[in-house]
């Protein structure tokens, strides 16, 4: 299975900062490391071309963000300080969605090791998200008509508001979430379908809940590639969550989302969203296990 991973994935962050920005060579350490994903099989993204950027988001907040004109407030709100560094990784990583994009297109499956950056609006980023990867690649795919309907489903235990935002008016880009109810944002502007689970929610109603509404979509609508958000904040563990799956019911998830999206051919994109474990090396085991999955499902060779 081919993937998009850049050693400057890793942006420089304070040494207190609650980001686990190590997570990122962690995991593609780990996968190449456990033979999950052949070292030759990495993709290295460039830095996505600005005007592929300006698809989504405004020439003013692009500027800010590439050359460190963020005001305070706007710096504040986005949780993460500004450096050249989380400039250059935020453009990896947004190309890196793309690339991963188009070999799902030709593979029928690929994941970058980073993005899901679903809290970026057009305007501002918010909840560690920059730019909004998902986003950029759905409008560059369907604006060069490699791509007519997108399903995004989002599974990171947040809502995913900037992406549900920037395709409110767009019928053939279905958004799909399933999150939190009490959870941040506090403000969540309507998904196509928007799921608010309860605060301690855990494997068997949030896997019956999972299945029932993610079968009836794929059944009613014919989307010409999935992107997966495979958050693992729904863990028991996260510090963040609120709700009560365990590692065996995140693994059940997986599996179901990587089944039925399999079952009907449709080409899947694989990305990490959030996830805030008590270690670097529980994270990165967590974030591993999707890739496992695809990689038993679709049996390839590595």
């Amino acid at each position: 299975m081919r993937v998009s991973y850049h050693p400057d994935y890793l942006a420089e962050l304070p040494e207190y900062h609650v980001f686990p920005m190590k997570k990122f060579p962690g995991l593609h350490r780990y996968l190449t490391g456990k033979g999950i994903v052949s070292p030759s099989h990495v993709v290295h993204p460039r830095p996505v071309l600005t005007e592929h950027l300006l698809t989504v988001h405004t020439n003013r907040y692009v500027q800010a963000i590439l050359h460190g004109r963020l005001e305070k407030k706007e710096a504040r709100r986005l949780g993460l300080p500004w450096s050249r560094s989380l400039a250059l990784r935020s453009q990896l990583a947004v190309q890196g969605t793309l690339n991963a994009a188009m070999m799902a297109l030709q593979d029928g499956v690929s994941g970058n090791l980073a993005g899901g950056t679903h809290h970026a609006f057009s305007d501002y980023g918010e909840g560690f998200c920059v730019f909004n990867d998902v986003a950029v690649a759905i409008r560059v795919l369907r604006q060069s008509m490699w791509v007519n309907t997108v399903l995004v489903i989002d599974l990171d235990v947040h809502q995913g508001n900037g992406t549900a935002a920037i395709f409110s008016d767009e019928p053939n880009v279905y958004t799909f979430s399933m999150h939190g109810a009490k959870n941040f944002p506090f403000h969540k502007p309507a998904s196509t379908r928007d799921i608010g689970l309860p605060d301690y929610t855990q494997d068997t109603a949030y896997l019956m809940t999972l299945e029932e509404n993610l079968s009836e979509i794929l059944a009613d609508f014919k989307a010409d590639i999935v992107f997966y958000l495979g958050g693992i904040d729904p863990l028991e563990t996260d510090r963040f969550g609120r709700l009560s799956l365990s590692p065996d019911g995140l693994r059940e998830r997986d599996r179901m989302v990587i089944r039925l999206v399999s079952k009907r051919e449709i080409p899947l994109v694989l990305l990490l969203s959030g996830g805030y474990a008590p270690s670097v090396d529980e994270t990165v085991r967590a974030h591993a296990i999707m890739f496992e999955e695809a990689v038993s499902r679709y049996k390839f060779m590595v």
